[in-house]
């Protein structure tokens, strides 16, 4: 009766344990963690607005979905992010959305010069472009979560820049095929170069000139190998957090709300940190001994030229959704 009554709870013991097991690989395979890579370093701005987002998601899903974040192409180079999400190498990541646009030109609105010189013309652009963007994401298998912008671009150059023309022939920094574009239309030459290779492409003469935000020139330390920033505001591009749609689906209902609160969130806080940025940069270019310049007149009107012919350019390359988004953006 004893033996038996020992067995009975070894029994309990052992069925016990045994619940206690699945229940932890229950627990354990609820928790999902989504690794992210991004562009741009741990002091940059947006790498910041998205620690924060991931924070948010921790904390709204009680930790039933994290984001680890790997900054600086530490984990897929920048022309890497996009298809390593698509894939599902990555389920979620930050591009610059200008960066597809040699994939369809709607990618490219935010980066016609002088279409949107301005934060309100430029959420207005944003939000007349956003149902093409996601329509052209969602066919690749993408959703965007959402966008923060740069600050507005400007020139960067070893001399005072007064001309359009005294842009010919300088070796010009190119991102994207926007930025291109603009060097060819300048009578300047375009030269591919990432974020973390600025540098060193100016020291060495491999580039002459660019145009980007004051916070890449800042973040890049510009004053080490170059003398004028020109404050031409020429337009403001957008980075853009996407997901990978089948990893979005895969979460549960909560973890989806948690998600898309924190993007909104993000998106809000983004845009507001971007104004900062503008400001703040612009001032420690100028402490650094760089000559912040106020574009002459001529120097507007050349580049604004050269933005009007860029934007006719794109409208026909977008076809029916660029004249759709003119028109959506031109109504507001």
């Amino acid at each position: 009766m004893l033996k038996s009554r020992s067995l009975a709870k070894a029994g309990m013991t052992f069925a016990a344990a045994a619940a206690f097991g699945v229940a932890g690989l229950t627990a354990a395979a609820a928790e999902t963690k989504w690794d992210m890579p991004t562009p741009y370093g741990d002091s940059n701005f947006h790498t910041q607005n998205i620690a924060a987002f991931a924070d948010e998601v921790a904390d709204k899903t009680g930790g039933s979905l994290t984001i680890q974040l790997h900054s600086a192409g530490s984990l897929f180079k920048h022309p890497e992010i996009k298809n390593a999400v698509r894939k599902g190498l990555a389920p979620i990541g930050e591009v610059l959305v200008s960066r597809l646009s040699n994939e369809d030109a709607v990618f490219g609105v935010d980066s016609v010069p002088f279409l949107a010189p301005s934060y309100d013309q430029a959420w207005k652009l944003y939000q007349a472009s956003k149902p093409a963007l996601e329509e052209k994401l969602a066919e690749q298998g993408l959703q965007l979560l959402y966008t923060v912008p740069w600050p507005p671009q400007g020139i960067y150059a070893k001399n005072e820049v007064t001309k359009g023309s005294d842009l010919s022939g300088l070796k010009f920094r190119a991102y994207n095929a926007a930025t291109e574009r603009l060097a060819i239309l300048a009578d300047a030459i375009p030269t591919q170069i990432e974020v973390p290779d600025i540098p060193t492409a100016f020291s060495t003469g491999r580039v002459e000139a660019m145009i980007t935000s004051p916070s890449t020139g800042a973040n890049s330390k510009a004053w080490d190998f170059l003398t004028h920033y020109h404050d031409t505001q020429a337009w403001l591009p957008k980075n853009m957090v996407i997901v990978n749609k089948s990893a979005f689906d895969a979460l549960n209902d909560a973890e989806k709300s948690a998600v898309l609160e924190a993007a909104a969130t993000a998106e809000t806080r983004g845009w507001e940190a971007s104004k900062v940025e503008t400001k703040s940069k612009t001032a420690v270019l100028a402490e650094n001994g760089i000559t912040v310049v106020q574009p002459s007149s001529e120097l507007i009107a050349d580049l604004a030229a050269i933005g009007e012919t860029m934007a006719t350019e794109w409208q026909e390359q977008a076809g029916e959704d660029g004249t759709a988004i003119l028109e959506a953006y031109k109504a507001n």
